[in-house]
């Protein structure tokens, strides 16, 4: 459902007045990229956009200050931080530049900005989202003089009083939440505005922690129309709670049917916890399902709060996902996360009745039996190696396992990979170290064995482990082994370095991998290239399509016949750059607002394609350009026979190889008759001019004498490089001269002086 902007709270309409000025002023000054994705920022940031927001929020803040625009700058740096806090709930991570917001936010540019209190807010959330007992008091303390500062007519206002209220909640004092939660609604009504749902349901939130659960469920039906500042989350939150809520009293089958699935809420951090909570009260019932899959899944929460610095949803998922796995008689599992609930007390401010409760979930492992054997001791490995894959439960088998781990080989390779599959790689690497490496054998170790031992260091982190371990392998694993943890951590020089090594030792295939896709990353598609293709004939299929990509990036042609001629793909040049049709296909490329577009074009090599329509301008490609592309499909031919005739295989860009060099121009206007159209597009053809139609059906324009509606069409036409701007002028001037209505292309007219007049009096008399 497409949100307006004036959706976008605790913003207020002078600021989207703003935006819209700042973007008109941004595109005339020809910053249309940017204008583009201004207004597109609440949007990746409530949609979970995230790749997009984390690369054109920091963008247009940078650009900001660069024109100093302060306004601007808050407004990006907003909206980036309140997508990494709200739906991805990040904590401590988040924390330092909560607070150079809220800085930022002060000075004397920016402190009159109407959405400068969101900075308040912010900062209350991320400290909520660290530890929200352990900072409640501050944040009562930062939130408590700037609501007293901000009238309740104030959009600011809801969001600010929200956060109190879950602040005095998270400080143990529900009652104190909702009484201040009610004198917030009635002053919000008395100034002519309605709470939030954030409100409503924080107040809700209050109500069952007082104990009050039918009320909190009354409050939260009542919250269900209003309008939330987050209307995209709105739904999967309300549905989260209110299955927490009714659960809570009871009411399982009510619960079972309010809560979200897995698959909804999946990508949505900010409810793990309390969807997790409410599916523990819900798990005795026939409806839920405690399986090992559901373990797998909150141990991947954990440690992603872990990482994001979320500490108390950390220990809560913890001890919560200990409950279940006792349900589910998973005892090692239950101690070991009681062993993650304890570590992760430590970082909070204020620990409370945790000491006990890890203590009592230590307490329930011991007295809980262990599932029965399937066998003997002896057939253990055998009996693993013949369950049925699809229907066997790993976490029972971690269990049988465990009495042969570290000691017989067979199973303990099986235990280890399969608590590091559960989401424990670092127990699954401390019985490996103690089989191979505190005994000195990993030096003569199997290369199976370091494998897996490598894969468990390095999801579980440990990375200074990792470095102690590979100095005691060959030189060559050694490498190896360092590639891989490099690789795994993003450090492309390092891994370069590592497996440039490990291949000059005489290290396998894989080494090989590791440095041709760190040297794609460090830009030096040559190395990347050759380093497979010395090794040709023992590539896989998927190798030598990377070797492709890479030596067309370096335009060496003779490779990349090289590969093809592996691969079985005719080409009819034999020498120099490969300029073939082999069809259209689908690019997707980047856009200035962090999204993609897809922009039809014509494939000319086996990785590569030229673009057959025209960008608007601001783009960083356009028709002409010739762009290389990954062969691997993106989406599947349909089974269809029909469908395949009118599919378009769609293929992810990589880089641009050569640019056309063309140019665009913007046109606008009234749509003439179908057949001076068509003789539009003839001319077009004729000179090999690109032109495509952006506008669809729905885009209609008035009619200057009577204001009716006619059927409007604007789009962009792009000419070589050797073409004028004043011979594209002339010949669209020529070309729709008999048309019943004008055609305008002002951009245009402005750049070379020639009848601007005429063209702005088109814009102005039919509003295009």
């Amino acid at each position: 459902m497409p949100v307006d902007l004036a959706d976008w709270l605790p913003m207020d309409v002078d600021i989207w007045a703003w935006v819209g000025d700042t973007q008109q002023q941004l595109s005339e000054a020809g910053n249309v990229g940017l204008a583009m994705a201004l207004g597109d920022l609440p949007a990746q940031a409530y949609e979970g956009r995230y790749p997009q927001l984390d690369v054109m929020a920091p963008a247009i803040a940078q650009q900001a200050e660069a024109l100093e625009l302060p306004w601007l700058e808050f407004y990006a740096r907003y909206w980036h931080l309140i997508g990494r806090i709200g739906d991805r709930t990040q904590g401590a991570v988040a924390v330092d530049d909560a607070k150079q917001l809220l800085a930022f936010a002060e000075r004397e540019d920016v402190r009159d900005c109407p959405a400068a209190p969101a900075a308040v807010e912010a900062l209350a959330i991320a400290w909520a989202n660290t530890d929200g007992p352990g900072y409640a008091a501050q944040r009562l303390e930062t939130l408590s003089p700037r609501i007293e500062a901000t009238s309740p007519e104030k959009p600011a206002f809801a969001g600010l009083v929200t956060q109190y209220v879950a602040a005095l909640t998270d400080a143990g004092q529900p009652g104190e939440a909702v009484t201040y939660a009610d004198s917030a609604i009635e002053r919000l009504r008395t100034a002519g505005r309605e709470p939030s749902w954030e409100l409503g349901a924080e107040r809700a939130r209050a109500l069952l922690a007082a104990g009050r659960g039918d009320d909190a469920l009354v409050a939260l039906q009542a919250a269900a129309d209003a309008k939330p500042d987050d209307p995209v989350a709105q739904p999967h939150r309300d549905g989260v709670r209110r299955a927490l809520i009714l659960a809570t009293l009871g009411r399982i089958s009510e619960a079972v049917d309010a809560l979200p699935d897995l698959d909804v809420i999946g990508e949505h951090p900010r409810v793990f916890t309390e969807w997790t909570q409410a599916v523990a009260k819900l798990a005795g019932s026939a409806q839920i399902t405690n399986t090992w899959q559901l373990g797998r899944v909150v141990r991947q929460w954990i440690d992603y709060f872990g990482m994001m610095g979320g500490y108390r949803a950390r220990v809560e998922l913890a001890l919560v996902a200990g409950d279940l796995a006792l349900g589910r008689q998973g005892v090692w599992q239950a101690r070991l996360l009681a062993d993650v609930a304890e570590a992760g007390a430590a970082e909070l401010r204020e620990t409370g009745d945790l000491a006990e409760r890890i203590a009592a979930l230590r307490a329930a492992a011991d007295a809980t039996p262990e599932p029965a054997a399937p066998g003997p001791l002896e057939e253990r490995v055998g009996q693993f190696d013949a369950a049925d894959g699809f229907n066997a439960d790993p976490e029972k088998w971690v269990g049988w396992l465990a009495p042969l781990s570290g000691k017989d080989l067979e199973a303990t390779r099986r235990h280890t990979t399969t608590l590091g599959f559960l989401g424990f790689p670092a127990a699954g690497a401390d019985i490996y170290w103690k089989m191979l490496v505190d005994t000195g054998d990993i030096a003569t170790a199997h290369a199976d064995d370091v494998a897996y031992l490598t894969t468990l260091l390095i999801e579980a982190r440990q990375d200074e482990r990792l470095e102690q371990m590979a100095a005691l392998l060959p030189h060559a694993d050694q490498y190896v082994a360092l590639a891989r943890m490099h690789s795994a951590r993003e450090r492309w020089q390092e891994c370069l370095d590592a497996a440039e090594h490990a291949v000059s030792a005489g290290a396998g295939i894989e080494a090989r991998r590791l440095l041709s896709g760190a040297a794609q990353q460090l830009d030096h598609n040559d190395r990347a290239a050759n380093v497979l293709a010395e090794v040709i004939d023992e590539l896989a299929d998927e190798d030598v399509w990377r070797m492709i990509v890479m030596a067309t990036s370096a335009e060496d042609w003779a490779l990349v016949r090289k590969g093809a001629a592996k691969l079985g793909m005719p080409l009819k040049s034999s020498e120099g750059p490969i300029e073939e049709e082999m069809g259209l296909i689908r690019l997707v490329l980047p856009a200035p607002d962090g999204g993609q577009r897809q922009v039809l074009s014509i494939r000319t090599g086996p990785a590569t394609a030229r673009l057959a329509l025209p960008q608007p301008r601001g783009m960083d490609y356009n028709a002409g350009d010739l762009v290389v592309f990954d062969p691997q499909l993106l989406e599947p031919v349909p089974d269809d026979p029909k469908e395949q005739q009118n599919f378009v295989p769609p293929f992810a860009a990589v880089r641009i190889l050569r640019p056309g060099g063309y140019t665009s121009y913007f046109f606008d206007g009234a749509a003439p008759s179908e057949e001076d159209w068509a003789e539009f597009t003839e001319v077009m053809a004729e000179r090999g001019w690109p032109m495509w139609v952006y506008s669809d059906e729905n885009y209609t324009i008035p009619h200057p004498s009577t204001g009716e509606r006619l059927p409007g069409v604007f789009g962009w036409v792009a000419v070589p490089p050797d073409v004028s701007p004043a011979e594209v002028d002339a010949l669209l001037d020529d070309a729709t001269e008999r048309w019943v209505h004008p055609l305008a292309w002002l951009d245009l007219a402005r750049e070379i002086g020639v009848e601007v007049e005429r063209h702005e009096r088109i814009v102005k008399e039919y509003g295009l």
